[in-house]
C-alpha cells in the first residue's frame, strides 16, 4: 500500500521544483523559474538558516522613521526664516537662539533613528545574505562578512552594501537579473551623502560669518538671508533620501517574506518519525529525494529521503503486467526507514 504512493510521491517531486513548484523539465539543469538547481530541495540538508521577518519588519519601520524624521531638519529654513524675520522687528536675539536649539534638536532626533536604523539594517543584511548559503542555486559573489564590513569600511561603503543586496535581491525574489529598485535605491543613497555632506559644510562656513551677538538690523537681516538661501540647497538631500529610503523600506520587506516563506516551505513533515533527523535532535533541514538523473552533488553522507518507506512485498497494481517492466527496487532498512 505504501510503495505506491511512494513512487508517485517521488514523481511528482522530481517533476516539480521544490522551491517554486513550477514544473522542471529535464532538457535543463535547474529550475528557470527560481534557478534551483533539479532535484535538490528548497534548502540544503545540514546549512543553518535565521529568520528574518521579525528583524526586517524592524529594520524597515526603522529605515521609514530616519527618513521621515531627515525632512524637518532639511526643511526646517522655512520656519527659520519666518523666526529670524521676527526676531529683526523685535531685536530680540533670543529668537535666533531659539531657531538655532530647535534645529539641533532636529538634527539630534534624525541622528539618534539613523543609528537605530544602521544597526538593525546591519544585523538584517547579515542574516539574508547568510541564509543564501542554504539556498541551492544561490551564487553570491562576497562572503557573509562584507555583509557587516561592507557598511562600515570607508570607501568599500560606497560599493559593497550595493553588491550585497544586489545578490541577496536576485536569489531570494528569483531573478536573473538585479532589481531595479537595488539600482534606484543605490543611486539615490550616494546623491543623498555627498549632497548631504557639501551642503553642511556650506551651512557651516555661512553661519561661521554670522555675528554670534547681533545687535544691528543689518546683522539680523543677514540671519534671515542665510535661512533663506539655505532652503533650497536643501531640497536636494531631501528629494534624494525620499527616493533612497522609499525603495528601501519595499526591498526590505519583499526580500524578508520571500525568504520567511522559502524556510517555512522547507520544515520536517514527519519530524516525528523515529530515525528522522529531527527525531533525534537536529536542526539541519531534512533531506529530500533528489532527481534520479541529477544527483545532488556535495550532500554529506547519509543525507537521504527521510520518508517512511515500507519493503516492497509484491508487484504493485498501478504497474502493468508486461514482464519486462520492473519496480524499482528499494533497499531495505532497519526500522522501515532508509538509511536508518
Amino acid at each position: 500500500m505504501c510503495a505506491p504512493l511512494y513512487a508517485h510521491t517521488f514523481r511528482t517531486v522530481a517533476m516539480q521544483c521544490q522551491t517554486c513548484g513550477d514544473a522542471t523539465s529535464p532538457a535543463y539543469n535547474e529550475c528557470q523559474r527560481c534557478a534551483t538547481p533539479l532535484g535538490l530541495p528548497a534548502l540544503l540538508p545540514g546549512q543553518p538558516t535565521y529568520p528574518v521577518r521579525g528583524f526586517g519588519a524592524a529594520a524597515a519601520v526603522a529605515v521609514g522613521a530616519a527618513t521621515l524624521l531627515y525632512l524637518p531638519g532639511a526643511l526646517f529654513p522655512l520656519i527659520g526664516a519666518r523666526m529670524a524675520q521676527s526676531a529683526e522687528a523685535r531685536r530680540d536675539g533670543d529668537l535666533l537662539l531659539g531657531a538655532v536649539v530647535a534645529e539641533g534638536l532636529l538634527a539630534l532626533l534624525y541622528l539618534v533613528a539613523l543609528l537605530v536604523a544602521g544597526v538593525l539594517v546591519i544585523i538584517w543584511t547579515w542574516r539574508v545574505r547568510k541564509n543564501l548559503d542554504a539556498f541551492p542555486g544561490a551564487l553570491p559573489s562576497l562572503g557573509p562578512a562584507w555583509a557587516i564590513a561592507g557598511w562600515l569600511v570607508p570607501l568599500a561603503n560606497l560599493v559593497v552594501p550595493a553588491r550585497v543586496l544586489a545578490n541577496v535581491a536576485r536569489d531570494s525574489l528569483w531573478r536573473r537579473r538585479t532589481p531595479p529598485l537595488v539600482v534606484l535605491w543605490w543611486a539615490a543613497w550616494l546623491v543623498f551623502l555627498v549632497a548631504d555632506a557639501a551642503i553642511n559644510k556650506l551651512d557651516n562656513d555661512r553661519y561661521a560669518d554670522l555675528a554670534e551677538t547681533p545687535r544691528s538690523r543689518a546683522q539680523f537681516a543677514a540671519y534671515v538671508d542665510h535661512y533663506q538661501q539655505a532652503l533650497g540647497p536643501r531640497l536636494v538631500p531631501a528629494l534624494a533620501c525620499l527616493v533612497a529610503g522609499v525603495p528601501f523600506v519595499v526591498l526590505i520587506r519583499r526580500i524578508s517574506a520571500a525568504q520567511q516563506d522559502r524556510i517555512a516551505k522547507a520544515a520536517p513533515v514527519w519530524s516525528g518519525w523515529p530515525g528522522h533527523p529531527a527525531h533525534a535532535g537536529w536542526h539541519a533541514h531534512p533531506a529530500w529525494p533528489g532527481h534520479p538523473a541529477w544527483p545532488a552533488p556535495g550532500w554529506p553522507a547519509g543525507a537521504v529521503p527521510a520518508y517512511p518507506v515500507q519493503p516492497v512485498t509484491g508487484v504493485s497494481p498501478q504497474v502493468a503486467g508486461d514482464p519486462s517492466a520492473t519496480s524499482p527496487q528499494v533497499p531495505p532498512g532497519s526500522g522501515g526507514t532508509i538509511g536508518a
